[in-house]
């Protein structure tokens, strides 16, 4: 961070200003709670819901692969900056080297449909969570590593002497992370349009909604498996009898819930995402250019398009969480949840609860598609 700092200070010196604000940050306590970032954020959250375009995190960093995690509206962007950074180990880019590790793996599915790497949902366990999951501020998360494991994290060995040994020793990749984020916090400060896409975000979440989908029809299967057995004895059948043996309450059946009024909306969005990608390329070759006023108008509707994906009640049990989309598990701490609201009600046989946050979410989708065509009507050309 120090070093991307000390570039763009030296571009400033020459005179250059960025379009946009930049602030660097280093977190204080962050292991105790993510305390430091918590209490400035919540210090400054109507600034920052007002104003803040992006948050881009960093924590912790090693040789290898490049991991790119965070809001989907942001997926194509960080794969373009990905393509443009060169792996100090093997010199073709972040992008070819992390593709190459998930052929080698076997792992054809990432790039499936699509010229970009798939970026993993946020849960918890760094500092970009008050940002994105409390004040819905777009966010990325970024690192490398895969080449320099070895059990010292947390440890007493988890020392600069060991980094400098066994890490990274030439801090090529600390180097490499400087660019990626570098390249990540110039881009966009000086877009004249924030590059935000919604069509990976829609078939993200798409995707999201066929898991819980599944995961309501594998639960209904189960236990209507699972009461049968119970039915026929087969519990007691298989116990030893010579041993107490107490079988399992019988489960209520799984409903059918309706899903409709998501599927519904994720048609809304997609049609939304697709009119709006149409506007920005025929901009692009039209060659065209927006004034200021109105390219400032179009990106205080694209970076509030985060916003929309909050409700003000939050979540089920825990309002400070607002995001409808990712969530760290209310259980799982670090590992995220993706359509918290829903899938933990699903995971929690709360049925009625699960058909509520169902109409929850489908009102946060389309209230998403809203945004991004309104964004649409001010970047399409003017009529004759």
């Amino acid at each position: 961070m120090m070093a991307e700092a000390k570039a763009i200070g030296g571009l400033a010196r020459t005179g250059w200003r960025p379009r946009r604000t930049i602030v660097f940050a280093a977190w204080d306590a962050e292991e105790p709670g993510l305390i430091g970032s918590t209490e400035w954020g919540e210090h400054h959250a109507d600034e920052l819901r007002e104003r803040a375009v992006a948050y881009i995190n960093t924590d912790g960093n090693g040789r290898g692969f490049l991991n790119m995690s965070g809001s989907h509206t942001l997926e194509r962007f960080i794969n373009e900056v990905a393509r443009d950074v060169t792996d100090p180990e093997t010199g073709v880019s972040a992008f070819e080297r992390r593709h190459a590790r998930r052929l080698a793996r076997g792992d054809t599915e990432d790039l499936a449909g699509t010229r970009d790497h798939r970026i993993n949902a946020l849960g918890s366990g760094s500092d970009y969570t008050p940002f994105l999951q409390h004040l819905g501020v777009a966010s990325l998360n970024l690192s490398f590593g895969g080449e320099s494991g070895g059990g010292s994290y947390h440890s007493i060995f988890d020392s600069f002497d060991h980094y400098t040994r066994f890490i990274d020793p030439t801090f090529e990749y600390g180097i490499a992370l400087a660019q990626t984020a570098g390249r990540v916090v110039l881009r966009l400060a000086d877009a004249e349009l924030l590059p935000w896409d919604f069509t990976a975000f829609e078939a993200t979440v798409t995707r999201y909604a066929d898991e819980v989908v599944d995961l309501t029809d594998d639960m209904r299967e189960t236990t209507e498996r699972q009461n049968q057995l119970l039915r026929d004895g087969r519990f007691q059948q298989a116990a030893d009898p010579t041993e107490r043996y107490d079988p399992p309450d019988a489960e209520e059946p799984v409903p059918h819930l309706n899903f409709a009024p998501v599927r519904n909306a994720l048609v809304g969005l997609e049609e939304s995402a697709r009119t709006h990608e149409a506007a920005r390329r025929a901009l692009v070759a039209s060659g065209d250019r927006l004034s200021t006023d109105q390219a400032r108008a179009v990106d205080e509707i694209l970076f509030r398009t985060e916003r929309a994906m909050t409700h003000p009640d939050g979540l089920p049990g825990r309002p400070w969480f607002v995001h409808q989309i990712y969530a760290p598990g209310f259980y799982t701490g670090y590992g995220v949840k993706t359509l918290p609201g829903v899938r933990e009600a699903i995971e929690e046989r709360d049925w009625g609860e699960a058909q509520k946050q169902i109409v929850t979410l489908a009102d946060t989708i389309r209230q998403v598609a809203t945004e991004v065509d309104r964004a649409t009507r001010l970047v399409e050309p003017a009529g004759p």
